[in-house]
């Protein structure tokens, strides 16, 4: 009989054995869009069904996404702007629109004073009276030497941006007028 040590060494080099079987490890398989026999196309990889949406990517609302309604457009925010949105549009704002636009929307960004063409102003009066669809349109698609945004900056943050952009055109011109009564003595002590 064998001394214990040894049926207990025999018993794990059994056990390692038959973990070592490699059938998972060597299947067949494909490259992606490599050439097969296998299908009647030729093709390895398969068409995606159609109809198919990748999860996250539903898109009902078509004015939340496109920024339009019947080729025009909107006029309204796609979903109420709290003091969160405006925030967030700021920030995305100073990242992604300063660098041309400047911080103050005057169009007169670092990259337009390195020599680069002028970049709008926000301030005009037709960008003033343009629906905020118009800048959504234009983070998404992109604009005359603007180039597309849409890779970079979710839907849901263009709009946040154009709200800021309001911002940025109600505060140029704004008068006290503006300021509710009660909250004029505030910004009296601010200053």
């Amino acid at each position: 009989m064998l001394p214990p040590r040894a049926l207990t060494a025999l018993l794990a080099a059994s056990v390692l054995a038959i973990g070592c079987r490699q059938d998972m490890h060597n299947q067949p398989r494909y490259k992606p869009f490599a050439a097969t026999d296998f299908f009647g196309d030729g093709r390895s990889a398969r068409p995606v069904v159609e109809g198919t949406v990748a999860r996250g990517h539903l898109r009902i609302d078509k004015a939340r996404y496109t920024g339009k309604l019947d080729g025009a457009d909107v006029t309204e925010f796609p979903f109420p702007i709290t003091r969160d949105d405006l925030l967030r549009g700021q920030a995305r704002f100073n990242i992604f629109c300063s660098p041309c636009h400047s911080r103050t929307g005057d169009g007169n960004g670092m990259v337009v004073r390195r020599g680069f063409r002028q970049a709008a102003t926000y301030h005009s009066e037709k960008l003033i009276k343009a629906p905020v669809g118009h800048f959504f349109d234009v983070i998404t698609n992109g604009f005359g030497a603007m180039p597309s945004y849409a890779s970079r900056v979710e839907p849901d943050d263009r709009w946040r941006i154009a709200a800021y952009i309001r911002v940025l055109q109600l505060s140029r011109n704004a008068k006290i007028d503006d300021v509710p009564a009660d909250q004029r003595p505030a910004l009296e002590t601010a200053q």
